[in-house]
């Protein structure tokens, strides 16, 4: 087992009056994690897994002292798979309202769904976060820096969801494949009754021979046969059940900044290279640049949530084809980054420099990234 940041970031809001919501895709960790948490409180801890038909019925009844009841004398109890629970956000106030000194924590693969159901109940009466599949800093903790270097080729292949990368390439590819065909669209399908699914799949194989470049949801719906309505509410489903996320472009002091435009990235490249069948050495493929992308990006977002600090990402382009890969903004400080696989020498983006005179801007190669993600 990996040791996982998240599991420190948790502990340190136990007890402070509110329910914990963990959103998450499947096979992230979310359980593992909080089996852990409850290791460490002992006989005060207990564990529902809200997929049981039993503990669903329990929990659904809407009379807490009864649910109580049913929980136990824990201090700190947790609810797994919660968005299977219907009216979740009602049972949690109740809950909470009625017994400020129970800790609860909830975990969802749904954002979606979970949060829909617990927004307007919950408001005020949680914390809410979000588990990745691993980060590089947790690779190196787990090993050595050197360990996670030689496995570069093997993360930027296979991803980063636990169980793939603890296994041997040949385990890993099995495992990645499983959670791309079992999992990654569970939720979709289920909660949301999508009665497409082979449209889903059609969708990411577009989107996921797109990485690196703007998307154009017009070109999407003309590729799929579907109205321009259909793509963003699917999009939506897939950055909401934490498979894609979107990078949206920065536009402030020039006229000829693109605007409205988008990048789609994967939060996983197991995934992405998954969906495509594409498996082959980093020598023989002509996507490494967007793979290289993605990758830095995504695990870009993992370090800057592990700092709690809020944050503004973004990529930059002018009309006339001027471009800044990716774009942060912390604190008002305006961060700009140049991602390149092989180029070491990389001209400066004068104009956007220019256009943005107090930001610091930095090229980030296969020597310097480490600095740039630990």
């Amino acid at each position: 087992m990996i040791y996982r940041d998240f599991q420190k970031t948790i502990q340190k809001y136990l007890f402070k009056g509110k329910i914990i919501i963990i959103y998450g895709a499947r096979q992230v960790g979310k359980t593992t994690i909080v089996k852990e948490i409850l290791k460490n409180q002992g006989d005060a801890a207990g564990y529902f897994n809200c997929e049981l038909l039993s503990v669903k019925r329990q929990l659904e009844t809407l009379e807490p002292y009864r649910t109580k009841d049913f929980l136990g004398e824990h201090k700190l109890v947790v609810l797994d798979e919660a968005q299977k629970i219907e009216n979740i956000g009602l049972v949690l106030k109740q809950l909470v309202d009625t017994f400020p000194n129970l800790q609860i924590i909830a975990t969802g693969s749904s954002s979606f769904d979970l949060s829909n159901k617990i927004n307007e109940p919950l408001t005020g009466r949680a914390f809410e976060f979000k588990l990745y599949p691993l980060s590089i800093r947790e690779a190196i903790n787990s090993s050595s820096q050197s360990v996670v270097l030689e496995s570069l080729e093997k993360i930027l292949i296979y991803g980063l969801y636990p169980e793939v990368y603890l296994s041997g390439k040949n385990l890993a590819l099995k495992l990645i494949e499983t959670i791309s065909s079992q999992y990654l669209y569970k939720d979709v399908l289920e909660i949301e009754q999508v009665k497409k699914p082979q449209l889903i799949l059609r969708l990411l194989e577009l989107i996921a021979m797109q990485i690196g470049r703007e998307v154009s949801v017009n070109e999407l719906a003309v590729n799929l046969q579907v109205n321009r309505d259909t793509v963003e509410r699917y999009i939506d489903l897939l950055e909401k059940s934490f498979v894609i996320f979107r990078l949206r472009s920065l536009s402030r002091n020039l006229r000829k900044e693109i605007t409205k435009k988008n990048k789609i990235f994967f939060y996983d490249m197991g995934i992405r290279n998954a969906i495509l069948n594409r498996y082959s050495a980093l020598s023989l493929r002509e996507d490494i640049g967007g793979l290289w992308e993605n990758f830095l990006i995504a695990e870009r977002i993992k370090y800057l949530d592990n700092k709690e600090n809020p944050y503004n990402i973004y990529f930059w382009r002018t009309h006339d084809q001027k471009e800044v890969d990716f774009v942060e903004e912390i604190n008002g400080q305006i961060s700009a980054y140049e991602f390149k696989w092989k180029d070491k020498k990389i001209k400066k983006p004068l104009e956007f420099l220019k256009a943005y005179p107090n930001a610091s801007y930095k090229a980030i190669n296969r020597e310097n990234f480490m600095d740039f993600l630990t």
